[in-house]
């Protein structure tokens, strides 16, 4: 199963989340995804404006395995999995403090942390959802409160263990981190639980009780943190605000970082790319020499006929060499990808990645694809005055799964590819993000009115896995002053 969340990361930066959902019994999984960007004409995005180092800057991605999936009320109680692999691997780490009893104890930590931080994400997310009906929000919430705040008073309690003379400074530390960090999540999605219920229109006797609740957590949360020296965010307080989104974006990374799998980049085709070079060269080698010696034997040597053809035939070669050269550059760039990767967890390989960019016509363009396009046009005439660029991303993932299950104790669903694209460089043509209309108003007066003027780029993603094959588009808004919002077009 193949799923696509995207977002507006921030004012220049857009957010393709792929969820690719291996399937256990599958020893291979392939999976491939090519993106279609339509640009506006006008923006003047080409080969020699924009290049592939260039693209390669501002494109970012990541690939990471999908957190474990469980409710947050059977992360210590139900199944408790991971409170159990948790407090196992303190209490080996004190009674035998070796280097690999303390790698297990900060995975685990960071496992811990990262499966709360996904479930309660998930159980406000369900908690705001319009298909929750009003009578069951109260329950709903006393539920919640109570599987977090169990989930928080458990990893406390292992504070006796790591308290223990075999527990060094800095593996404290890495408890206290997975503290902090849940206590910072724990802060988010209730304010936000409480925002929505205070926002919600619904008789105020019916939510009283649940908006009072996350009040009274919130208040003892927030008692804590102070007696633990977490920064609690304060109205008229900006450098200590400014140090909690700091710490709290550090944290994040912390707990995500065995989550996130190693990709060191490398060219691909590096050897086919120097085949074909080496065979320009032969062919422009071989047309000059065979030009020499035929006008060699004709006018002889040390000739004035001879020199001219000699100058000649060699500017020639070096046009023959740097047309076979473009010819076989098209050529790779069409067969193989720009990058290839490893992708590794806990320094093993379990698959591999590739990527490559390139403009392309729009013959080019698969039909099925233009029909995505042009499909629900903002206007009738606008298939007839478009006149875009077209730039083609491809990414092809291989996951062994097989090396994948052994190298994780946590059953893993799959893996999500994260694609972040800067969108600074296609600002740089644009006009001024107001433009003044003048307008007669009703009583006959001229009246000036500044109106937005935006730029649309069309996105169509074209996702394969086994034989699923999934197209969607999305049209992004920008002007001079970046993204103005991204929707799905269906």
């Amino acid at each position: 199963m193949i799923d696509v969340n995207t977002k507006i990361h921030d004012r220049f930066s857009i957010e393709f989340k792929t969820s690719f959902v291996a399937r256990r019994k599958v020893k291979e999984n392939d999976f491939s995804a090519y993106m279609w960007f339509f640009v506006p004409y006008s923006l003047d995005i080409n080969q020699e404006t924009y290049p592939k180092s260039r693209f390669y800057q501002d494109i970012k991605s990541y690939v990471r395995v999908k957190t474990p999936q469980f409710l947050l009320q059977d992360i210590v109680g139900g199944s408790g999995v991971p409170f159990d692999r948790l407090k196992t691997a303190f209490q080996n780490l004190a009674s035998t403090p070796t280097r690999t009893a303390t790698k297990e104890y900060e995975y685990q930590v960071k496992m811990f942390a990262a499966i709360t931080h996904s479930a309660a994400r998930d159980a406000c997310h369900n908690l705001m959802s319009n298909r929750i009906l009003a009578d069951d929000v109260a329950p709903l919430t006393t539920q919640y409160l109570q599987a977090y705040t169990e989930v928080l008073q458990s990893y406390r309690s292992l504070r006796t263990i790591v308290c223990q003379p075999t527990f060094t400074d800095d593996t404290r530390s890495y408890f206290r981190y997975g503290d902090e960090f849940m206590s910072n999540m724990y802060k988010l999605y209730t304010t936000r639980l409480l925002d929505h219920l205070l926002r919600t229109e619904h008789s105020e006797s019916l939510l009283a009780a649940p908006v009072e609740a996350l009040r009274k957590h919130l208040r003892e949360e927030n008692k804590y943190r102070t007696k633990m020296g977490y920064v609690n965010l304060k109205e008229n307080a900006p450098e200590s605000n400014r140090h909690m989104v700091f710490r709290s974006g550090v944290l994040k990374k912390y707990v995500d970082s065995d989550l996130y799998l190693n990709v060191p980049k490398r060219k691909d085709g590096k050897l086919v790319e120097q085949l074909y070079l080496g065979i320009a060269a032969g062919l422009a080698m071989m047309f000059a020499t065979v030009v020499s010696f035929f006008f060699q034997q004709k006018y002889g040597n040390f000739t004035l006929p001879f020199f001219i053809v000699l100058v000649i035939s060699y500017m020639i070669k070096d046009r023959i060499k740097e047309l076979s050269r473009y010819y076989f550059a098209h050529r790779i760039g069409s067969r193989f990808f720009d990058n290839k990767a490893e992708i590794l967890l806990k320094d093993e390989k379990i698959g591999t990645i590739k990527e490559g960019m390139d403009f392309i016509g729009m013959n080019k363009v698969p039909d099925d694809v233009k029909r995505v396009r042009y499909s629900k046009r903002l206007m009738e005439v606008e298939n007839r005055v478009t006149d875009e660029k077209v730039m083609l991303y491809r990414m092809a993932l291989h996951i062994d799964r097989e090396r994948l299950n052994a190298l994780t104790p946590y059953e893993t669903t799959g893996i999500n590819d994260i694609i972040r694209l800067n969108v600074n460089s296609f600002l740089q043509k644009m006009d001024n993000p107001v433009v003044d209309m003048l307008n007669m108003n009703d009583d006959g007066t001229v009246s000036t009115i500044p109106c937005s003027k935006i730029y649309y780029l069309n996105i169509v993603m074209q996702l394969r896995y086994e034989d699923e094959l999934t197209l969607r588009r999305f049209r992004v808004a920008l002007n001079r002053d970046g993204i103005q919002f991204i929707q799905e077009v269906e």
